[in-house]
């Protein structure tokens, strides 16, 4: 269930807004005047949702990606390829 508050809790009650957004890991909804106006979350569940993000949009992505060839890697294939980039990378001293 939302936590729902009105945005004068957040001056008023700060430190037991703090302590659910930490303890839930879930954000909590101010408003104003009876309409939504901000929400409230802990960093750690903000940068969880910003690294969600953006392993959704990679995928997304790599999705679009795939569907403009046909080409396909093996595992094995994939994991060669990548050593060797890597490899010339420690080679060229770019690591």
């Amino acid at each position: 269930m939302p936590k729902i508050r009105p945005v004068s809790d957040l001056r008023n009650n700060f430190a037991e807004i703090s302590r659910i957004v930490h303890e839930t890991s879930e954000p909590v909804f101010l408003t104003k005047n009876g309409y939504g106006d901000m929400v409230v979350m802990s960093f750690e569940t903000y940068e969880k949702l910003q690294f969600e993000s953006e392993v959704y949009f990679k995928l997304k992505e790599a999705e679009l990606q795939a569907k403009q060839t046909n080409q396909r890697f093996s595992h094995k294939e994939f994991f060669d390829s990548l050593r060797q980039t890597l490899q010339k990378k420690v080679d060229d001293g770019n690591v």
